[in-house]
């Protein structure tokens, strides 16, 4: 164990902090989190690549460098209740959690979202509750949050997800626009959310959350 201990502490040091990631409980959850036990056995050896890791079906656990730095920007304090939309297997839902009051993660996955439950609680994990539903759709009774991470690629936000939002709460999504990606943080004032540019990543679109195509004649 000793082995993954060393590799995440050079993960922290060479792709998190050189990245502006300067927010002391994002570095100290990062370094506490188990990456490796929160990825599927044969990907175990090479949770630190330092890579999107194929978690299966399309998805991705997001690079250290993209969700600490998608994490940082959303400024979350201890009190906050966090949307986690595409946990994955709860990595980013551990490493929040250990931040805020609570999580409610999302997966429309099944499996990975029992495979979540179940990693999430043997790491002493119990401040996350995981829901099974589809993406864009949140999780509106269990509402409003304080602040949304979305895990993956994004064409567009739907509305149903940015009216979960509380007033003066934060979002942060990964929008693919062509062969690019934009990071772009959000927040809700008066009722709409203003977005500015974060930073440059990639990631694989999640399912839901592609943009809205009219028919042409």
């Amino acid at each position: 164990m000793s082995d993954f201990a060393a590799r995440r502490t050079m993960m922290v040091d060479t792709q998190v902090r050189p990245n502006d990631v300067t927010k002391f409980p994002v570095i100290e959850a990062m370094l506490a989190v188990p990456m490796e036990d929160f990825v599927p056995p044969a990907r175990r050896a090479v949770a630190y690549s330092g890579e999107n890791l194929d978690l299966g079906e399309g998805r991705v656990l997001l690079e250290p460098r993209t969700l600490g730095k998608m994490i940082d920007m959303l400024d979350l304090q201890p009190e906050n209740l966090v949307l986690d939309l595409g946990c994955g297997y709860g990595y980013s839902s551990a490493v929040i959690a250990r931040m805020v009051q609570a999580v409610v993660a999302i997966e429309d996955s099944e499996e990975m979202a029992a495979e979540a439950e179940r990693r999430l609680s043997e790491a002493g994990v119990f401040n996350v509750a995981v829901l099974n539903a589809p993406l864009r759709e949140g999780a509106p009774k269990q509402g409003p949050y304080d602040a949304i991470l979305i895990g993956g690629g994004v064409e567009e936000v739907p509305a149903a997800i940015l009216d979960q939002l509380k007033e003066g709460g934060r979002i942060v999504a990964l929008f693919l626009e062509g062969a690019l990606g934009v990071v772009r943080i959000g927040h809700s004032i008066g009722g709409r959310v203003n977005w500015r540019y974060g930073f440059n990543a990639l990631a694989p679109l999640l399912p839901g959350f592609q943009r809205e195509r009219g028919f042409a004649l």
